[in-house]
């Protein structure tokens, strides 16, 4: 996986994170920087670590799957990109905005949006990623777009919530049917 793949997967998987961010934005009577950060930091470490949990669980599986590898990516992204489409499709810009910028809060919530990521990180292991630059990565983009994310939302409002996990939807599961076409060699 190239690095203009892992950017797009990046990006995609920070997009429950932004469209979080996007709520707590708007849960927030006044933004400082301070703020913004504070939620980029939660969100990006969690989407960091995640990846590599799950990289080393897949890892623990890797040679048991390596006939079906290409099969279980392929439906792990579609279930989530799936997930992620249902959701921003059923919400409608509804979602967990708490005012509060608490440990607890912020755990929780970057706890819940970086499911995707720990999934993501099995396929890793199935698919021969180098977990560390792209863990880091992920993270990366998480935070800057959540950080983004927080001040967008008190600025612009939740219009674009559902799109976002739309769009990020999307993207997970366009990258599974991608890999399963390369992997059957039609790409």
């Amino acid at each position: 996986m190239g690095f203009w793949e892992l950017l797009v997967l990046a990006a995609g998987l920070s997009m429950d994170a932004f469209a979080a961010s996007i709520c707590k934005g708007l849960s927030l009577s006044g933004l400082r920087v301070r703020d913004a950060l504070t939620v980029g930091a939660w969100f990006g470490a969690f989407q960091a670590l995640m990846p590599l949990a799950g990289w080393a669980l897949g890892a623990a599986f890797a040679q048991r799957i390596a006939a079906v590898d290409h099969w279980a990516v392929f439906v792990l992204l579609g279930l989530i990109g799936g997930n992620m489409i249902a959701e921003g499709l059923s919400r409608g810009g509804e979602g967990p905005c708490g005012s509060s910028l608490g440990a607890g809060e912020l755990l929780l919530l970057a706890l819940a949006t970086s499911i995707d990521a720990l999934a993501v990180g099995v396929t890793f292991a199935f698919l021969n990623v180098a977990v560390l630059p792209a863990a880091a990565l992920i993270g990366a983009v998480a935070f800057a777009l959540s950080a983004l994310g927080t001040g967008l939302g008190r600025l612009c409002g939740a219009r674009w919530r559902s799109g976002a996990e739309l769009a990020g939807g999307a993207v997970l599961a366009g990258m599974g049917v991608k890999i399963l076409l390369e992997h059957l060699g039609f790409l």
